[in-house]
C-alpha cells in the first residue's frame, strides 16, 4: 500500500471519530457535565502537534533531497529576514500612554515590535501589488 493510500484511511478513521465524538457532544450538552471536554481540548493538542510533526518531516525530507529547492528555500528565507530587519530598523519604539492617566499601556520593546509587524505586512503588501501590476502589464505588453 502506498503512502497516499494510508493517509486516505486514516483521514477516514479521523472524520468518523470526530463524527462520533461530535454526536456525544450534541447528546450530552449539559452545562453542569463538561469535565470531559478538556481532556478532548488536550486530544486536540497532540494531533495538532503530530499532523505539525509530520508536515515538517515531509518538508525537510524533500528540501534535502533537491538542493536547488533548499537554494531557492534559503533565498526566500534570507530576503524575508532582510524585510523584517529592514522594518525593525524603520520601526518606532515610542512608549504608548494612557491619554486620561500617565499609565503606560505598551513599553518601548513591545511598541518596536508592533512597528516592526506592520511595517514588514505593509512592505510584503507593497511588493505583493507591485508584482500582481507586473505580471498584468508585461501580459498586456505581450
Amino acid at each position: 500500500m502506498n503512502l497516499h493510500k494510508v493517509t486516505k484511511i486514516a483521514a477516514i478513521v479521523i472524520s468518523i471519530l470526530s463524527l462520533v465524538a461530535l454526536g456525544g457532544l450534541m447528546a450530552t450538552s449539559d452545562s453542569e457535565d463538561n469535565s470531559w471536554i478538556s481532556p478532548l481540548i488536550y486530544l486536540s493538542y497532540v494531533i495538532l502537534l503530530a499532523c505539525i510533526v509530520v508536515v515538517l518531516i515531509y518538508i525537510f525530507k524533500n528540501l534535502f533531497s533537491n538542493k536547488e529547492n533548499l537554494k531557492k528555500t534559503l533565498i526566500s528565507i534570507g530576503v524575508f529576514l532582510g524585510v523584517v530587519l529592514i522594518s525593525f530598523i524603520l520601526a518606532d519604539g515610542t512608549e504608548v500612554k494612557s491619554p486620561s492617566s500617565n499609565e503606560i499601556l505598551a513599553s518601548e520593546s513591545t511598541s518596536k515590535w508592533v512597528s516592526t509587524g506592520l511595517n514588514t505586512f505593509y512592505l510584503l503588501a507593497v511588493a505583493a501589488i507591485g508584482t500582481m501590476f507586473w505580471t498584468g502589464f508585461n501580459k498586456i505588453k505581450k
